[in-house]
């Protein structure tokens, strides 16, 4: 019987595909195993202890990128000191130590003064938020990019979460007026060391987790952190019943998220918009959670703690103002780069600030209307 042409070839021709297909496979394997190689984990550390509600915001933020990843990037955050002490951070993230961390710019203040400007001082009269806005869309985040540049320093950076105005501190008494600050040992960071040292204290930059034993063993006569829920879990009312709310010293802060730079640009695109809008919302739901939390631990202080809130007079305020213009004037004039921020932020405000001021209502009229005013208003210093 003879055999068509067609059927003599077939067998063959199925050797042949079989054959071809095994190369194929042989030659695309590392590349599947390359692209399988499993998700990316990061180690962070954030600046603050375990138990603080600081903390507590990085561990959300970190469980945002790693939800909206679908585990693909995987950051695990340590507390402060589980690597490198609170203010080591920069350095630690810089060098590859750490892929990453959460904290402040003030934190930075030792390695370069003007970083601590989105952190420290009255801010031309914006808050938190609006320095946020700046740094978005008026020029402030190329700014600091061009800062960590000069300072040789390897990091990515996201600022995020509106801080609340910060109150002036925790003392023994009531301060009454700017010359009660001379001579006391007092804590606090970034520029306000500046700030409180013009106005006469002994300043110590202690991080977070410090300051209550410091108070406790008199190493320290006064101090701020930062926010009733934080202070209030760190220990500050077993050390002090007085609190002064209200300062210009730190009224509009921001968080700091932070990446090491050469990490950062070794991944894909699709994740680096997933940081960003991380980032984001991380912001939106930070600034919603502080506003729960502070709030129940005001009246907890007050009730159960029985701390007793002053607010802070408004001549401390005035001298304050004054004092900030001449440190402004005086590290301008140092030093170049911390001159153009700070024309960057005047400008930026001078425009916002008016058209916030014009625009949005004051609430105080609305609070004594409801609540009446002596429950909205704390006690005069």
């Amino acid at each position: 019987m003879e055999t068509s042409l067609t059927e003599a070839k077939t067998p063959r021709r199925r050797n042949l595909l079989k054959g071809a297909a095994v190369a194929a496979g042989a030659l695309s394997a590392p590349m599947i195993a390359k692209a399988q190689t499993g998700p990316i984990s990061m180690r962070w550390q954030s600046t603050w202890p375990a138990k603080d509600i600081f903390h507590e915001y990085a561990l959300d933020y970190a469980k945002k990128v790693n939800d909206m990843t679908g585990g693909d990037l995987k950051i695990e955050v340590l507390p402060a000191g589980a690597v490198v002490p609170a203010f080591g951070l920069l350095e630690a993230v810089s060098k590859g130590t750490l892929d990453g961390g959460h904290g402040v710019l003030g934190y930075h203040y030792g390695k370069q003064n003007a970083l601590a400007l989105w952190n420290s001082g009255p801010a031309f009269g914006m808050d938190a938020n609006m320095i946020l806005s700046w740094h978005k869309y008026g020029g402030g985040a190329e700014l600091l990019a061009k800062l960590y540049a000069s300072i040789g320093g390897n990091v990515q950076s996201f600022l995020y979460g509106p801080m609340s105005t910060q109150p002036l501190g925790w003392f023994k008494k009531p301060i009454t007026k700017s010359a009660d600050f001379k001579g006391l040992k007092f804590r606090t960071n970034g520029l306000a060391i500046d700030l409180f040292t013009a106005m006469g204290a002994a300043v110590n930059a202690l991080p977070g987790g410090e300051i209550v034993p410091a108070m406790d063993r008199g190493l320290l006569d006064g101090a701020e952190f930062n926010n009733a829920t934080s202070d209030r879990i760190l220990g500050f009312p077993d050390v002090s019943k007085v609190c002064m709310l209200q300062s210009y010293h730190q009224s509009a802060e921001t968080f700091e998220i932070m990446f090491n730079k050469t990490k950062y640009d070794a991944l894909p695109a699709k994740m680096k918009s997933v940081i960003a809008i991380a980032t984001e919302a991380a912001s939106a739901d930070m600034s919603w959670k502080a506003i729960d939390r502070y709030s129940k631990d005001y009246i907890e202080l007050q009730t159960k703690d029985k701390v007793k809130f002053y607010k802070t007079p408004d001549a401390i305020l005035q001298d304050q103002l004054k004092i900030w213009t001449e440190i402004v004037a005086k590290k301008s004039a140092e030093n170049p780069l911390f001159k153009e921020i700070v024309e960057s932020q005047r400008a930026f405000a001078q425009r916002a600030v008016k058209w916030d001021q014009d625009t949005n209502i004051s609430r105080r009229m609305a609070v004594n209307h409801f609540f009446g005013a002596k429950a909205a208003e704390p006690k005069k210093g």
